[in-house]
């Protein structure tokens, strides 16, 4: 895949047959839309080309006081797009004067003009231009004048309902892991450092790794138990993680953290980047009347983990 981070650059794409989005997750309704990008590049003996943004649009439209959570950051975004086997991937720094683009000029300046688009595949629901205003309906009026034909993808559903990212997003913050994963095709993670912590877990046989998320706009899910993958380098470990505010130890409750304990390790990691992939919840965050009662259901976590993981 070629990765472009400018639209000044000169583009000499065989017959490109090109979609847009933000493609936050990158989840199985994105897949269906890229699954077909690719089909067609080829039925067009052409190359595929994933035109996204960066940042995310509704921090620009919103203003930059808008809070955002998001499935993916610009890193997994490009890792996901990369390992579908597109060809091409551009990524257009997204600012106020963008978002004030009229929907039929970006067609004809961006897609036509420059990128010398064939034919274009959106998804559903997907609209683009000022406003939002470009919906399939005005893309495709807008390209006929251009002879660039246009094709639409048709949602893909579970039994959560049409997936998107923002039912996605509403299924971690719920705790429904399960339901996320299956909707974005992989399991969720969390890329952060490890930081120095207050060490309990150490003292009750249970040592815990601190993670420092490296993107505050990444999304952390509900708080609770979950088992977990941890993959420190190219070496995966099992383990269990905490999202929470630790009520059996903290009066009061402070900042979340996120807390993995990982299984059959001892290394020093302190300052190293890790990942963090979430594959099972195991039970709701639980205050214990001591450390003793801690100490043994996370032994019961563990053991449940084991279990789930085999």
């Amino acid at each position: 895949m070629m990765l472009i981070h400018s639209l000044d650059s000169t583009f000499n794409f065989k017959n490109p047959v090109v979609t847009i989005g933000t493609f936050d997750g990158v989840h199985r309704g994105h897949m269906e839309v890229i699954s077909h990008l690719i089909k067609s590049a080829g039925s067009h003996n052409g190359e595929s080309v994933v035109i996204t943004f960066s940042p995310h649009p509704r921090k620009i439209v919103s203003g930059a006081a808008q809070q955002l959570s998001l499935l993916s950051t610009t890193e997994e975004k490009i890792a996901l797009l990369e390992s579908s086997g597109i060809d091409h991937l551009i990524i257009i720094d997204f600012d106020r004067e963008l978002s004030m683009m009229d929907a039929c000029d970006f067609v004809e300046e961006v897609l036509v003009r420059k990128i010398g688009a064939k034919h274009l595949i959106v998804g559903f629901n997907h609209r683009f231009g000022r406003k939002g205003e470009g919906d399939y309906n005005t893309i495709r009026q807008c390209a006929s004048r251009f002879d660039l034909t246009v094709e639409m993808v048709d949602a893909v559903g579970s039994k959560s309902g049409t997936i998107s990212s923002s039912v996605i997003r509403d299924a971690l913050l719920q705790g429904r892991l399960a339901d996320a994963n299956s909707m974005l095709g992989y399991n969720y993670s969390i890329t952060g450092t490890v930081a120095e912590g207050r060490k309990i877990g150490r003292t009750i046989g249970f040592p815990t790794a601190n993670i420092s998320p490296g993107d505050p706009e990444k999304l952390i899910p509900a708080t609770g138990v979950y088992a977990v993958g941890v993959l420190i380098g190219k070496e995966e470990y099992k383990g269990v993680m905490s999202i929470g505010y630790n009520p059996t130890v903290n009066i009061e409750p402070g900042a979340r953290t996120i807390e993995a304990y990982i299984f059959d390790f001892d290394r020093d990691i302190y300052g190293s980047e890790i990942t963090v992939i979430l594959k099972f919840r195991l039970r709701d965050e639980m205050k214990f009347p001591d450390l003793t009662g801690l100490a043994a259901q996370i032994e019961l976590d563990k053991k449940k983990a084991l279990s789930l993981m085999e």
